[in-house]
């Protein structure tokens, strides 16, 4: 069995009266991609907010490998090793790969001073690690003048510094074009076969069925499927399932 990274337990979010998250039950395991799709107003982004700490959840439990932990914040979540990277990747396209590595975190000498030589080498390992292989961008490449895909690394490569053992991608294809989604698809890839676990949050059913190993699919704060690849069958079926909660209308459940 695979360690369990993360496990949400009957978690919910209520602001007065109103459940963005009615009950959620989801895990996470090592070493795999979790594409989580829902509707606009579903509870991804709440959800999402709740991984990262942002919010704290009304009731229900978080587990971390198994152990419960109470008071779930912020600083627990990047403990437990969950990075997020929200849909504007909050990077500074004016600054060098490098700076955006280390912003916040920089590496330092012992007497205090900036170690750029180990920053410089640590951004180059980095970018190996998550499958950078163009000669063209080095660590001193400013940011803006990346494409949409490798700013994603750049960002992915970030979390994997900050120790992220889960790495939270909000809507990392947005707007890319299909050069630059199979860019982010082959860092997702490589993030993977080295150990580390990927929860990836879409609007394009295609894309998220093309990557993700498992899917959890949110219908107005709750969850309606849970299913890996092979239970599912086809993006074709998946689409056809949201369809159907979205317009019940029909039998609920993956179409044989």
């Amino acid at each position: 069995m695979n360690e369990r990274l993360i496990e949400l337990k009957n978690v919910t979010k209520s602001y007065g009266r109103v459940f963005a998250v009615g009950g959620i039950d989801l895990h996470v395991d090592r070493g795999e991609v979790v594409g989580l799709l829902g509707d606009n107003g579903a509870g991804k982004s709440t959800l999402i907010k709740i991984l990262a700490g942002a919010i704290p959840p009304t009731s229900g439990d978080i587990l971390v490998r198994g152990v419960r932990v109470a008071h779930w914040d912020a600083a627990r979540s990047r403990d437990a090793g969950i990075e997020t990277v929200f849909q504007d990747r909050a990077l500074a396209v004016q600054q060098s790969i490098v700076r955006n590595i280390f912003m916040g975190r920089e590496i330092t000498t012992w007497l205090g001073f900036l170690d750029v030589r180990k920053q410089r080498d640590e951004a180059e390992r980095l970018m190996r690690e998550i499958g950078f292989t163009s000669k063209v961008f080095n660590p001193e490449s400013i940011v803006g003048q990346l494409s949409g895909g490798e700013r994603q690394g750049v960002a992915i490569a970030r979390a994997i510094y900050n120790k992220a053992d889960l790495i939270v991608l909000d809507e990392p294809t947005t707007a890319l074009s299909l050069t630059e989604t199979e860019k982010v698809f082959r860092f997702v890839r490589t993030v993977r076969a080295g150990g580390r676990s990927i929860l990836f949050i879409g609007h394009n059913i295609h894309h998220v069925y093309d990557i993700a190993d498992r899917f959890v699919v949110i219908d107005r704060g709750r969850v309606a499927l849970q299913a890996t690849k092979a239970e599912v069958g086809s993006a074709e079926k998946l689409i056809a399932f949201m369809e159907r909660i979205a317009h019940p209308q029909g039998t609920a459940g993956v179409a044989a």
